[in-house]
């Protein structure tokens, strides 16, 4: 009977196990990663991307929702899914990683990076908004001010250099954007400081963070496509998926501002003798009831960058102006010229038509001069011609929603003269209204958003 008992017990051990309900501890903290970097992808050049080009004379909105946007009128629902990318799929899973791999340089690194770029982006987009206090036991956490956010990831940013510093690279697949290479995720965290620093109008500080930043094309952060060629849906450029989708005619950069400033034959065309912008006139036409006619820009497997070259290029060029003064401006935009010139900003299917980029002379600014045609001082003259570049580089990242908000505060003449987007407006729009979940779930947030007219602190 006891060998009876026994037998039968054996039959049944374990039976009530779930073989599906495994422990976070069980999971490897690597494969946790991939998730945060493509909540960070979603975040940095998905919808609310799109609405910032609206809002910044690069795309129209011509039909349904994203016409609506274009006319300045949004709900808090459209900032739902990037408020939660941040708080819900980052920032908990970067310090789960970062727990579960307490001895880890890389992932230390990397997560910490991921963490500060998109709360840093947060901050820019949303203003005021919580972060000491998440991922803890509080259950409302309080809303704190935009710079001492901003100031709290250049922290954090410094933490994960340090990190970087001490790891080494390896092979890793879960990393979607770099594969594991440390020195390219440093290049890229300085550059994102570089990037915060010239939010806050510290030119000194940006110039030498973005010494240390991504140095070429072949450095950039980006989305990179992967999915298949035979469905319109899944891993594909993020612009191309809404024009495949629902959103077909909605919306795309035709008769934007900024394509009138790469055309030759309007009126606002930014060429010159130096100066020819055919191939990204091509390149950044979206056709929007095509989708898969586009070949530029918007094709279903263009990489997307989120931080690049190009921008820590650009910064090096108006920080340098800024601070070491005009030949270095001068000879960091020429650098960039020279990438233009060999056809650097545009694909393949476009390196054929025209574009060049001769080096700018000292005399092209002078009063009177290519650049100076309304006489302003030679360093004014350079600025501006920067900053257009940095409008026109910066086409699908936040670059020019960025910097029009933040050469209102003193700068205006600096600002590329995109137009207001409906007649009856009287102010551009300066931030993102809060995520209405937020707004309905913590007790801390404010009773109504302030909403999109309202400059946030560091534009103030």
């Amino acid at each position: 009977m006891l060998i009876s008992l026994v037998s039968c017990e054996s039959l049944v051990e374990d039976i009530n196990l779930n073989p599906n309900n495994i422990a976070v501890d069980e999971v490897a903290a690597t494969s946790f990663l991939t998730g945060i970097l493509l909540a960070n992808t979603s975040e940095h050049v998905s919808h609310v991307n799109r609405i910032s080009g609206l809002w910044s004379g690069q795309l129209v909105g011509y039909t349904s929702l994203y016409s609506n946007i274009y006319g300045y009128n949004i709900s808090t629902a459209e900032s739902v899914d990037p408020w939660s990318r941040v708080y819900i799929a980052i920032i908990p899973n970067a310090r789960h990683i970062q727990a579960a791999a307490p001895d880890d340089a890389l992932l230390h690194g990397i997560t910490k990076t991921v963490e500060a770029m998109a709360v840093s982006t947060a901050a820019s987009l949303f203003g005021d908004i919580p972060y000491s206090q998440v991922n803890s036991d509080v259950e409302d956490p309080a809303f704190e001010s935009q710079v001492s956010v901003l100031n709290a990831t250049l922290s954090l940013l410094d933490e994960a250099i340090s990190d970087l510093n001490s790891a080494s690279s390896r092979s890793l697949s879960e990393d979607i954007y770099f594969e594991g290479d440390a020195d390219k995720w440093k290049a890229a965290a300085n550059t994102v400081k570089a990037r915060i620093h010239m939010w806050m109008r510290d030119y000194p500080a940006a110039y030498a963070a973005a010494q240390s930043g991504i140095a070429s094309a072949e450095g950039n952060l980006q989305h990179i496509p992967r999915g298949d060629a035979a469905v319109n849906s899944g891993d594909k450029n993020l612009f191309f998926t809404p024009i495949a989708g629902s959103r077909a005619g909605d919306i795309g950069s035709r008769d934007s501002y900024m394509m009138g400033m790469l055309d030759a034959s309007s009126d606002t065309y930014r060429g010159n003798a130096k100066t020819d912008e055919a191939a990204r006139l091509g390149y950044y036409t979206i056709l929007e009831s095509s989708a898969g006619e586009n070949l530029g820009f918007a094709n279903q497997f263009e990489p997307q960058d989120i931080v690049s070259f190009q921008e820590n290029h650009l910064i090096l060029a108006e920080a340098g102006a800024r601070t070491a003064g005009f030949n270095t401006g001068l000879q960091h935009l020429n650098e960039y010229r020279a990438y233009l010139n060999a056809g650097g900003d545009v694909n393949a299917n476009f390196q054929d038509m025209a574009h060049v980029y001769m080096d700018y002379e000292s005399a092209d600014f002078e009063a009177g001069g290519m650049e100076n045609t309304d006489n302003a001082s030679v360093d004014k003259a350079l600025l501006r011609e920067i900053i257009e570049e940095r409008y026109i580089s910066g086409f699908g990242m936040f670059m020019p929603f960025d910097d029009a908000r933040r050469l209102r505060k003193g700068e205006s003449d600096l600002i590329v003269p995109f137009p207001l987007n409906t007649a009856s407006a009287s102010a551009y729009p300066e931030r993102f209204p809060y995520s209405d979940d937020e707004l309905n779930t913590n007790g801390n947030a404010p009773s109504d958003d302030p909403g999109i007219f309202m400059k946030t602190e560091v534009n103030q």
